[in-house]
């Protein structure tokens, strides 16, 4: 299987904290300037447009702070990111500007995406930035983020932002080769992820970071269902963003793409988070999956409390989410028609996405 990185024009890179914070506790200045000059080249030379992802802002505020382990205050965690920010945009756009490259600041939360209005302004914003030749640099915003609106990780920050753009590649870059296989060889390409895909991965132990390999491999789920191939690889690697573009199934783990969602079809599924669960039987399951709404009478139950215009997962009878869509009606509505044969459509087929 032979495939070229060069018809990808625009790109989104993921930077973990792993490759900024060096044995010695601190900023691997190398480090950072060596992917800054990937960026620059690729831009400059090359054509294509660049969004980072970076990781970084609490690992370095820990150092500032001399923290030895992650805070679990929230407070001191969201203080150390604010710190931590400040050192790390000075750093990119230190090497940017160096480069002659222009540089941006972008912090989010998932409330920037679960709003529409939010969610279509920050598209404009970026695709603006990209238009004037500037390499947008995008973090969680830490200093204001709480349990109910945290993304979690920025793998899956990085690739809701890969659908937000309608990018044409995400490459995460980590200290690790890619995905390996029982025996400890690299995956070159996954054309599935599916349930033995995800045994193969681990949570990190690191002190300074967050998630692992498997919101790796669930970042690339979020990618390859809107059509959007995903590269792992290994950031310690000289040179390894030119190598991922030249031939990006010998240098990492390639996720290949499915059929791409529409712009809508991926705010549906993956940028927002369910307010609640409809839960159905195996004949809407059946309907659904062939592109038919959602009727009143096969619906088991709901979960939350969710109004009308509102996202919402779609599970079977054995609790496993297969769909999302936005409710034409309330959870209390659909209490009392639940089963029964109602005149209006739960959620429109045009308002589903399966996953």
């Amino acid at each position: 299987m032979t495939l070229s990185g060069k018809n990808y024009k625009r790109i989104v890179i993921k930077v973990g904290s792993s490759l900024f914070y060096s044995k010695k506790e601190s900023l691997d200045i190398e480090r950072l300037s060596e992917v800054v000059c990937q960026v620059a080249h690729l831009l400059k030379n090359e054509g294509k447009e660049i969004v980072v992802v970076s990781s970084g802002a609490i690992a370095l505020g820990m150092d500032v702070l001399g923290l030895k382990s992650r805070p679990k205050a929230l407070p001191i965690l969201q203080a150390a990111a604010a710190i931590g920010q400040n050192v790390l945009m000075d750093s990119y756009g230190f090497f940017l500007k160096k480069a002659q490259v222009k540089s941006a600041q972008i912090l989010l939360t998932w409330d920037d995406f679960n709003d529409r209005k939010r969610y279509l302004n920050a598209k404009n914003t970026l695709q603006t930035l990209l238009k004037l030749g500037s390499v947008p640099i995008i973090n969680e915003n830490d200093t204001v983020s709480t349990d109910e609106i945290k993304f979690g990780d920025n793998d899956r920050l990085s690739a809701m932002v890969s659908a937000l753009i309608s990018a044409d590649l995400l490459i995460i870059l980590s200290d690790v080769d890619g995905l390996l296989d029982e025996k400890k060889n690299v995956i070159p390409v996954v054309s599935e992820i599916n349930h033995q895909v995800k045994a193969l991965a681990c949570p990190t132990t690191k002190r300074t970071c967050v998630g692992g390999m498997i919101t790796k491999i669930e970042a690339a789920k979020i990618c390859v269902d809107s059509g959007i191939p995903c590269v792992i690889a290994n950031g310690q690697k000289k040179d390894i963003i030119v190598s991922v573009l030249e031939q990006p199934q010998n240098h990492g783990t390639l996720f290949v793409s499915g059929s791409r969602l529409t712009e809508r079809e991926r705010w549906i599924a993956f940028g927002t988070k369910p307010r609640g669960k409809i839960i159905v039987d195996d004949g809407a399951r059946k309907a659904l999956l062939e592109k038919k709404s959602l009727l009143s009478v096969g619906i088991t139950g709901v979960e939350n409390r969710f109004e009308q215009g509102d996202i919402v997962a779609i599970v079977d009878l054995q609790g496993n989410e297969f769909a999302r869509g936005k409710t034409a009606v309330s959870a209390k509505q659909i209490d009392e028609v639940k089963g029964k044969k109602h005149e209006k459509e739960i959620v429109h087929r045009n308002d589903i996405v399966i996953l």
